[in-house]
């Protein structure tokens, strides 16, 4: 059994004595604690708080016990039960609402579930806010409100359709370009929410053909539900006999986006974001911005238009918080988080698949001609295990040194950028070990520049 407890969220297993997993009595405790900062620190007036999940098999459970508690708190809660965390993002700055709570622990196996805490504008707490939650759940310093200041409970089914009205009249979404193309579309929601809402979506879009796979919201993940080329043999297999011109694959929250050409081929999860980044710069001039473990593709697209491209530390609200700041026009993650500024700060799938489709249209290309029109890299992802006890952060900054000559970044462990390839390097907060991530234009290049890195991180280490 597991309980973490961090900044963005608790996330454990379902099951076991109290503290050792998403638990009864921890979901009180940790929902308690978020009640009582968005009490104290809200400026909106609105007493209501949204509450939203995947289709877990647990979510019925950790829903009820997370609506119980806030109205114990003397919150309202507005329960739009089944729904993408976009979605629930979404609704609530549309309900002008205090915060929200999203059940879902996002790409992890079917025992887990988490609360993913959102503030008033539909966004997540930063580092400090995640930090006080935890600081008054451990403290237990919290109230519940008297019999007569009791919150209030609605259940409204409704945001879907506002969800995917707020989709379809974004300005660059071409439903006209889309219907005209008939396109045949293939989905793969893993039996989760995306289930319910990704068809609608595609046939408000005019997508008049729609294969569906796992669409069922069962929260019976029928296969790990990460959207990793290793997870998705069966969606590829149906591409590979023809039967769409694109595949689209979400993880249970809905705001991860892989997809899959024509060819049964993998798009690449981290094109995701540079092929709607494209679209988006082609038609709005502006910054784009990805987190340091995303390819670099996206400054090579960005660059193109002649805009500017910036790197954020890893962590989507770290990119939210560099967006802000930078004023970009689109932004998101390599794991296919597509983060659309003209329709809100969060990961959207729906967004994404939207964005993609038009972009697809205009093109008159194949998906797999459209990828192969992007710079190729490859990214290999590997780790150093280092004995307890050992100084990371020291080792990190030998390493810097080691690279001075050639461009650094150190707002979240270090990057070296060289003319062709880059390493970034990040400490684990909970293990003795450094992530190492390399990227170049092959594989074995990519490979090759991460264990040159790793040996250095070893030899430092005796």
């Amino acid at each position: 059994m597991t309980l973490i407890k961090s900044i963005s969220g608790i996330r454990g297993t379902i099951g076991g004595g109290v503290g050792e997993g998403l638990n009864p009595l921890d979901i009180v405790k940790f929902t308690s604690a978020y009640a009582t900062l968005i009490r104290r620190t809200c400026q909106s007036k609105s007493n209501k708080i949204v509450v939203g999940r995947d289709a877990r098999i647990s979510g019925e459970m950790v829903k009820n016990v997370v609506v119980g508690t806030l109205m114990g708190m003397g919150w309202d809660v507005v329960d739009i039960d089944l729904a993408s965390t976009p979605t629930t993002e979404l609704a609530v700055t549309m309900e002008g609402a205090s915060g929200g709570i999203i059940l879902t622990a996002s790409h992890n196996p079917k025992q887990w579930n988490a609360l993913k805490l959102l503030n008033e504008y539909g966004e997540f707490l930063n580092a400090k806010e995640g930090e006080e939650v935890l600081r008054i759940a451990d403290a237990e310093d919290f109230d519940y409100a008297d019999v007569d200041q009791l919150g209030s409970y609605r259940k409204d089914l409704s945001y879907n359709q506002k969800h995917i009205d707020a989709v379809l009249a974004l300005n660059l979404v071409d439903v006209e370009a889309i219907k005209k193309a008939n396109f045949r579309v293939a989905l793969d929601c893993v039996n989760s929410v995306g289930g319910i809402i990704l068809p609608q979506l595609l046939e408000q879009l005019g997508v008049k053909h729609i294969e569906t796979l796992y669409c069922d919201p069962t929260g019976h993940f029928a296969h790990n539900p990460e959207p990793l080329e290793k997870n998705l043999g069966d969606i590829m297999g149906l591409m590979k006999g023809g039967k769409a011109d694109i595949a689209f694959v979400v993880d249970p929250d809905v705001d991860r986006l892989a997809m899959i050409c024509e060819n049964g081929e993998m798009f690449g999860e981290e094109y995701t974001l540079v092929s709607v980044a494209d679209y988006v710069l082609k038609h709005t001039p502006g910054n784009t911005v990805s987190n340091l473990s995303s390819t670099r593709a996206l400054r090579d697209v960005t660059n193109k238009y002649g805009q500017h491209y910036f790197a954020s530390a890893v962590g989507e609200v770290n990119v939210t918080t560099k967006m802000k700041e930078v004023g970009a026009v689109i932004g998101g993650e390599g794991n296919g988080g597509i983060i659309y500024p003209e329709s809100h700060y969060g990961r959207d799938a729906l967004v994404g698949i939207a964005l993609f489709l038009s972009h697809l249209a205009h093109e008159g290309k194949t998906a797999s001609e459209l990828r192969a029109s992007y710079p190729p890299y490859f990214i290999a992802k590997n780790k150093v295990d280092l004995t307890p006890g050992i100084n990371v952060d020291a080792i990190l900054d030998k390493v810097k040194e080691i690279y001075k000559n050639e461009e650094i970044n150190d707002i979240d462990g270090v990057k070296i950028d060289f003319a062709d390839q880059w390493v970034h390097l990040r400490k684990s907060n909970t293990e003795p070990i450094i992530r190492v991530y390399s990227e170049a234009s092959t594989m074995q290049a990519a490979e090759a520049i991460g264990q040159k890195i790793m040996d250095v991180i070893n030899e430092l280490a005796k």
